[in-house]
């Protein structure tokens, strides 16, 4: 009979609670209807959110130079270093001797001799002229020299003796200031030829500088010297896409196999033409070159030719309001929901600002500390009651005491309800 009881008592408690259950459910403006089972839920936090680009890099020089040789005027002698050796600005790196100075000297060396022989010709001219000098007074009628007769142009058989001497001073005059000129010339000449002298040993060619040689072309063919730097850079592509994020002075943060530190540094160049032609078939891409920050004397030499992990930084914004990407949700404006303190859900259109690395920052919404739902699995209504998961580490005995009877009732109901 006992049994028979039981059976009569849990069947008639069943059909009450599925009753109260329909009832509840049926009800117009029903709470438990609008009731929303929260499972997942987060705050907004005061973060840091770093936009970047993710590529891949080599490690090699920063610079190279390339020394050219014109063989067309110059001679080569010998070359001064080879490859793979260091040098600093200033080293020697080859001699030669220009083939136009030969010309030059050639030139000067005949109008030295030109200007030379003119001084003979009026040394001889002037000692003529003194030894005529010297006769006019006591042999009126001596025989004169055609030139010297040519050149004071007087009528010597009537002219005076006074005008004779003073035209012959006159002409003595002329001639040594002209004497005068051509020893200067020779001068000149001479100090250019001297130059010519010291240049045609060897002209030596120095690098601007530091560096290593990397390249000798011994057949002369320019370059003839490729010099490259001692600081190294890091060399890679960017993407069409990457591109469009991509500026000159971004931060960058690098790592490799090759080197037990992470490399730090800026972009410093970013080419605006692709590496190849652009071509329907193909993805552009467009080179790049990071330069890497010193960190001091102590720091590794770098590999050239390493491969490096590169991360470029192109926008960071610290201590500002973030929330899960999955939480935002969109109809027209996006919008968030917020769990108030008072069991609501509540619609908040947000203004949002930079998104990356799976977080969304809030330029206008919710404040750093409130609590928002996650992407739901059900579609909410605006202002609708929530309920979240029993955590049972939480659960208290002497909380659910404080309960009215009514209050346990409702919250039972509304829990088997959601589930």
């Amino acid at each position: 009979m006992s049994g028979n009881w039981k059976i009569a008592a849990v069947s008639i408690a069943s059909i009450v609670l599925i009753t109260v259950n329909l009832y509840l459910i049926e009800k117009k403006e029903s709470k438990v209807e609008r009731t929303v089972f929260v499972e997942n839920w987060t705050k907004v936090k005061k973060d840091t959110i770093t936009d970047t680009i993710q590529t891949n890099g080599v490690i090699k020089p920063e610079e190279e130079y390339d020394i050219y040789f014109d063989a067309k005027k110059n001679d080569f002698k010998k070359f001064l270093v080879k490859e793979g050796d260091s040098i600093t600005a200033g080293s020697s790196l080859f001699e030669y001797t220009a083939t136009e100075l030969d010309a030059l000297k050639a030139s000067l060396e005949a109008e030295k001799t030109a200007a030379e022989g003119e001084i003979a010709g009026i040394e001889e001219y002037l000692g003529k002229l003194r030894s005529y000098q010297g006769t006019v007074t006591s042999e009126p009628e001596a025989a004169i020299d055609e030139s010297v007769e040519k050149n004071l142009n007087i009528d010597i058989t009537t002219s005076s003796s006074d005008l004779i001497k003073s035209n012959i001073e006159q002409e003595m005059y002329k001639q040594e200031l002209e004497k005068n000129r051509l020893d200067e010339k020779v001068k000149m000449l001479d100090a250019k030829l001297s130059s010519i002298e010291e240049q045609s040993s060897a002209i030596v060619t120095t690098s601007e500088a530091d560096g290593v040689v990397k390249n000798i072309n011994k057949n002369l063919d320019n370059p003839i010297i490729s010099i490259v730097s001692t600081n190294m850079a890091i060399e890679g592509y960017f993407s069409g896409e990457e591109m469009k994020k991509a500026e000159v002075g971004m931060t960058i943060k690098a790592s490799s196999s090759d080197s037990k530190k992470a490399l730090k540094g800026t972009i410093g160049r970013i080419h605006s033409y692709p590496a190849e032609e652009p071509s329907l078939k193909k993805d552009n891409r467009f080179p790049f070159q990071a330069l890497i920050e010193p960190e001091g004397e102590e720091t590794e030499p770098l590999l050239v030719g390493s491969k490096v992990d590169l991360t470029v930084i192109t926008n960071e914004k610290a201590g500002v309001p973030s929330i899960p990407i999955e939480a935002v949700q969109y109809q027209k404006h996006p919008y968030i929901y917020k769990l108030t303190n008072k069991g609501y859900v509540d619609k908040h259109y947000i203004t949002k600002g930079l998104k990356a690395e799976g977080k969304q920052e809030i330029i206008k919404g919710p404040s750093v500390g409130d609590v928002i739902l996650l992407k739901p699995n059900v579609a909410v209504k605006n202002h609708s009651y929530f309920i979240t998961p029993i955590q049972f580490e939480k659960v208290k005995a002497g909380t659910y005491k404080k309960f009215t009877s009514r209050e346990k009732v409702r919250y039972l109901l509304l829990g088997i309800l959601e589930k």
